[in-house]
This record gives structure tokens, sequence and C-alpha cells, in this order.
């Protein structure tokens, strides 16, 4: 049995050698889960660490109930461990928060009020506290992206979200999908809302992001997904006889 079934939210904590962040991890969650507007569970997505995060995360889930762990042995990106993390999942919601924690779990609440009308909640990193270079490549790279995608998210980087899982499992995958999950969503017809949360400095480990992954790799993204975008496949199935129930039959 997936015990991410008996919660309505499950977090995806994706880690890539982020060992020097996981007990602060560990704190923040510990502190949150308690406190959630609804049951929760936090799931971390080993990403072929090197550095003994794979340790600390068993020895994290040995001494709490509500954390559990799948793990790859080879380090695949950002947007893969998202992914494993969202197909593991069989809670109602799936949300995502870094581990190196520049966002905070508790801010979660403030996502979950919206999630009755919206496939995806998205934080907006308020008084955002990266400097001012690494500010000017995201407002480069997010500026390009909505021209090229046509959707409206202000802050796509914000590494604090929510989705229904059913929706979330649906998105077409792709390296980089991270970076457009508002205008997946669309694509399944799925509502999207962003609200403020709060951000911090990095405090421990190195970034994984610089100025040629920053903002080469979402320009060629987005053409990518212009791509798929024109060619993308949505169907309705209006009847069938699949069912044994009679009233479904036509």
């Amino acid at each position: 049995m997936n015990k991410t079934q008996d919660y309505e939210l499950t977090i995806i904590i994706p880690v890539y050698n982020e060992v020097d962040n996981l007990d602060r991890v560990e704190k923040a969650l510990t502190d949150y889960i308690p406190t959630a507007t609804v049951k929760t569970c936090a799931l971390f997505v080993n990403d072929g660490s090197t550095d003994g995060s794979l340790d600390k995360i068993r020895q994290i889930c040995g001494r709490n109930a509500h954390c559990f762990f799948i793990s790859s042995n080879e380090n695949h990106g950002l947007s893969t461990a998202m992914k494993a993390g969202i197909d593991s999942t069989r809670s109602r919601l799936v949300g995502y928060i870094d581990s190196d924690l520049q966002t905070n779990p508790e801010d979660f609440n403030l996502l979950l009020q919206y999630t009755d009308d919206h496939q995806l909640v998205s934080g907006i990193r308020a008084h955002r506290k990266d400097t001012a270079f690494k500010r000017w490549q995201s407002r480069i790279a997010n500026s390009f992206r909505r021209h090229m995608t046509g959707d409206t998210a202000t802050d796509t980087g914000c590494p604090l979200k929510i989705m229904w899982t059913d929706y979330a499992q649906r998105l077409p995958f792709f390296d980089g999908m991270h970076r457009f999950l508002a205008a997946l969503m669309t694509l399944e017809n799925g509502r999207y809302k962003e609200v403020p949360v709060r951000h911090y400095p990095r405090t421990a480990g190195v970034s994984k992001y610089h100025l040629w992954n920053r903002l080469k790799g979402p320009f060629m993204d987005c053409f990518a997904f212009r791509w798929m975008k024109a060619r993308y496949i949505r169907y309705t199935i209006a009847n069938s006889n699949l069912s044994d129930n009679p009233q479904t039959q036509s």
C-alpha cells in the first residue's frame, strides 16, 4: 500500500547534495505538519546525491512517521525528481518545496486556501532575497517565457506550489517542465493562482543554477513548449459501453 494515500497533501522535496540543509528541512517540516490545515506528509526524492544526503534522509524518515522517501542512483535533474515524486503520490494534493528552504513550509497554508477552485496554486516570492543579478536573470527568463507561452504567471521559479495530483500526473513530461507548470496546466484546462509567500536567502549548500542554465535552458524550452502546444492531444469520451453499469451504456 502506498502510504501517501492516507493523506490529503504530500509535499515533495527534491534533494541533490543538500546534506548540510537537511537538519533544517526536517525541523521546518516537522514543525509545520502538525499545524497544516489538511492531513500532510513529506516525500523526499533523492536525485542521485553523492554527499550522504540519502543516509540523512533515511534517518529523518526513520524517526518521523509522516516522512517518506524514494531514491534514484543517478542524478537526473529537478524536473525528473519532481515527476518521480508526483507519480509516486496518491494523496489528492501534491505540493513542492526546495530543500534549500528559501521558502517556508508554513506558507503552504496560504496556498491551501485556494486549492478547492484551482488545480495549481503557486507562490510568488515577495521581497526576494536573491542577488540583484539573479533577480535580473529571472525577470528576463520570465518575460520571454510569458511571451512564448501566453500564460500570465509572474514567478514560475518560486519553489512553493500545490497541485491536484490527478492533474499533475497528466502533465506532459520533459526536462525543464518545472518552469512551465502554469502553462502546462492550462493545456489540461486547469486553473492556476499565484499567492505572495515569504522568501529567504540560502544559508547552506550550493545553488545548482548559474547564468548558463538559468537563461539558456528556459529559452530553448520555450520553443519546445510551443512545438508541443501546437500538437497537444485533447479528447473527451462522450459515450462508452465498457462499464457493467447499464446507465453508462449507449
